[in-house]
Parts: C-alpha cells; sequence; structure tokens
C-alpha cells in the first residue's frame, strides 16, 4: 500500500482509518494499527532505537500515548517474554512506518497482532519527527487515538474529548496498576542460554529479604533484585509501614509508576517517613524517588516534555562517571527544596534536572532513572549492588 501522506490539518488523505487529535486542535492522519476504538492521554515521545515491547508494558505509562521517534518499530516482531507487567497500561501507540515481518529469532507474533491481543490502539503513518516537534516546542498535550476501520470521524467530537481529559498533574495513578495483594517473586535475569532463572530453583541462596512497593513496578527491577541475592516480597502502593515491617526485611524498595508523585504521595509519604525512620536501607527508582524525595519533605514539579528513552547521559556527581541510562518521567524533584540532609548525588547531563539523591544521616538513596533496563548496557547495575552492600552493613551491626 502506498504511503499515506503525513497531514497535521482536517484534510483526510485517502485510506487514512487511524487519527490522532490534540488538545489544541491539531489533527495528523495515518493507517490504523492495533485494536479498533479510541482512547485519550498525555501524548508523549520515546527515543528508544530498541526495547518497543518493554516500553509498551512499562506501567510508568499508564494514562499515556506514546510516540516512537525511531521509525523501525515492529521489526523484531514480538515474544511472551519482553514484557515489564501482565498488562500493557499505555494508551496508545504512534509509529512512523507500516509494521514490517518479524525478523528476530525469538520472535512468535507480529506486534500488529500482539497490539490487538492486549487492546491497543496504535496509528502508522504519521510524520512523528513533526509530532515530536510539537511536544518539544510546547509541551506533552493530550491527544485521542483514534482507529475506525471506516474512516469516518468526528474530528470536533475527537478536540474536545482531548480537551475535557484533566491530564497527569494531580492523578494518582499507582492506584490503577499496583497489585492487589502482597507475593513473592524469585525470577532472575534472562541469559541467552538459559532464558530467565530463579533464585530458589536454581540453587542459590536469599542472602537478603527485601519488601518491594509496587507503585508499578516493572518485572526487570524484580529480577535484578533477585540476581543480586534478594527475595523479594511485593506489595501493593497502598501498604502500610506495619504491613511491610510485618516481613520483617533486610531492606526496602520503592518502585517506578505511573502519574503525579504529589497525589500517591498522599498516601505513600506517610508510611514510607515511618519507614526511613527505622533505619533500614531503602532504595527507589523513579516514581519511588520522587516519593521518597517527598518522605524528605522536598517538592516535585512537572517536567515540560518529560525524559524518556534509552540514551540519556547522567552524571555521578560523587565520582565524576558518566552513566548511558534509560528513563522514563514526567516529574521531577525539585533542587532548590532537598534539606540539608539529602544530598544530590547524580544530575542529568541534558538539562540539569536531579537524578539520585541520598540520605547523609540514614541508608536511603534513590535514582530517577531505570537501572534495570539496560542503558549503557550496565553501565547502572551498581546501583543494586549498592542496595545489598548497604543491607550487609545493617546486618552486621
Amino acid at each position: 500500500m502506498a504511503a499515506t501522506p503525513p497531514s497535521s490539518d482536517r484534510a483526510q488523505p485517502r485510506g487514512a482509518t487511524a487519527v490522532l487529535v490534540l488538545d489544541d486542535g491539531s489533527v495528523f492522519w495515518g493507517r490504523a494499527i492495533g485494536a479498533t476504538g479510541k482512547n485519550v492521554g498525555e501524548v508523549v515521545f520515546n527515543t528508544s532505537i530498541t526495547g518497543y515491547q518493554e516500553v509498551l508494558t512499562d506501567p510508568s505509562y499508564a494514562g499515556q500515548i506514546i510516540t516512537f521517534t525511531f521509525p523501525h518499530i515492529g521489526n523484531v516482531g514480538a515474544n511472551p517474554q519482553d514484557l515489564e507487567s501482565t498488562t500493557p497500561a499505555a494508551r496508545g501507540c504512534i509509529i512512523r512506518d507500516d509494521i514490517t515481518e518479524p525478523s528476530s529469532y525469538r520472535a512468535t507474533q507480529h506486534l500488529d497482532a500482539w497490539l490487538k491481543s492486549f487492546n491497543l490502539i496504535g496509528l502508522a503513518g504519521l510524520d512523528t519527527r513533526r509530532l515530536t516537534r510539537r511536544i518539544r516546542d510546547k509541551g506533552a498535550p493530550n491527544g485521542v487515538v483514534c482507529h475506525e476501520p471506516s474512516g469516518k470521524f468526528d474530528i470536533d467530537a475527537l478536540i474536545a474529548e482531548a480537551k475535557a481529559w484533566p491530564g497527569l498533574n494531580g492523578m494518582d495513578l499507582a492506584k490503577d496498576v499496583t497489585c492487589r495483594q502482597a507475593y513473592t517473586w524469585t525470577e532472575t535475569r534472562w541469559t541467552k542460554d538459559k532464558g530467565f532463572g530463579d533464585l530458589i530453583k536454581d540453587g542459590r541462596k536469599a542472602e537478603y529479604k527485601v519488601v518491594a512497593i509496587d507503585y508499578g513496578a516493572k518485572h526487570n527491577i524484580l529480577r535484578c533484585l533477585a540476581d543480586t541475592g534478594c527475595h523479594v516480597t511485593v506489595v501493593p502502593a497502598s501498604a502500610t509501614a506495619e504491613d511491610i515491617l510485618r516481613h520483617n526485611p533486610d531492606g526496602i524498595f520503592l518502585s517506578n509508576g505511573p502519574g503525579d508523585p504529589a497525589a500517591t504521595g498522599v498516601y505513600a509519604v506517610p508510611e514510607i517517613k515511618k519507614l526511613i525512620a527505622t533505619g533500614k536501607p531503602i532504595f527507589g527508582i523513579c516514581l519511588g524517588h520522587q516519593i521518597l524525595s517527598l518522605a524528605f519533605g522536598a517538592k516535585t514539579y512537572k517536567l515540560k516534555m518529560g525524559h524518556r528513552g534509552a540514551n540519556q547521559p547522567v552524571q555521578d556527581l560523587e565520582t565524576g562517571k558518566v552513566e548511558i541510562t534509560s528513563q522514563n518521567h514526567g516529574f521531577a524533584v525539585d533542587r532548590a527544596s532537598l534539606p540539608a540532609n539529602v544530598k544530590e548525588t547524580h544530575k542529568s547531563l541534558f538539562d540539569g534536572i536531579v537524578e539520585g539523591m541520598r540520605s547523609t544521616d540514614k541508608p536511603v538513596f534513590s535514582v530517577q532513572y531505570h537501572p534495570e533496563a539496560s542503558p549503557g548496557p550496565q553501565d547502572s547495575h551498581y546501583l543494586f549492588e549498592r542496595f545489598t552492600a548497604a543491607m550487609a552493613a545493617q546486618k552486621k551491626k
């Protein structure tokens, strides 16, 4: 099929069966992929050139429509192993080129069929560079992605729906993606020869008991914890400090997740303050980092367009080392609000935001980026070892 000319006006090109409309009235036409229907959310872009399946299943994308800047999305197909959650939380997928047949030996499914199986709505043939520039210059807009096989769309109604959506400021989405009850996790990292391992079945010693608070935890974070000798108990975002301490953990992990940290913090921050007071090691990633900052008394704010991609340079301020990191966040910690007993440890070399911090009087630290996503590819794996080292030091006391 000939490519549909990219457009950002109301003149519908021939063959267009999907459309993206923004809250400012912009209209982008394309060809439908994935499920039929429509969805509203914040339109963001991700610059990764690999890992689209992991991106689409990252719970941190709840409430968002993902635009991929890399044009060849779907070229390695899909498989049941590269998932970061059981059910994708993203609200839509936008790509430039048509999805090709899978070229990877690991593929078990065409990406279009995979999108349909998870009821994910997608759009191909859109000028993603133009859309990305719009997000970069004006910030992430609200939008509606719509797939209608007949090609008939009520554009005015879709624009009104985009304008009416409240946006992510003040929205608590962790409650939508968290687990409903506690469970145990022992699966370890994937290897080419064996696939995923298991801490217990492989006969490895579980040296540390960790409780992970699930605000939208990615599976590979839990695998990385297990791979470093942690027997992980995952608990819901609403768990109290008493619930967590009942497991007698050596350490506590605060996961990534979606939405506004200040909204989630309404119920999470008081409990984290109690956990900090125990003196137990605490490690936070992404939303966990932001909520931890709120527990310390700092503030968070919404970024204009956020950081989303696998090529983000971050400097370790204590060693001077630069790490290539994977990131996915739309909020950040306000540096000026950090209290005297919290030290900034990492900063973004893109825009200078706070990318890491640690307490000077407690074994508590966090990072904004995703060390489990194999950026670099192993630049940031030391953070999991730092967490186990902190637990080992506490056990010796």
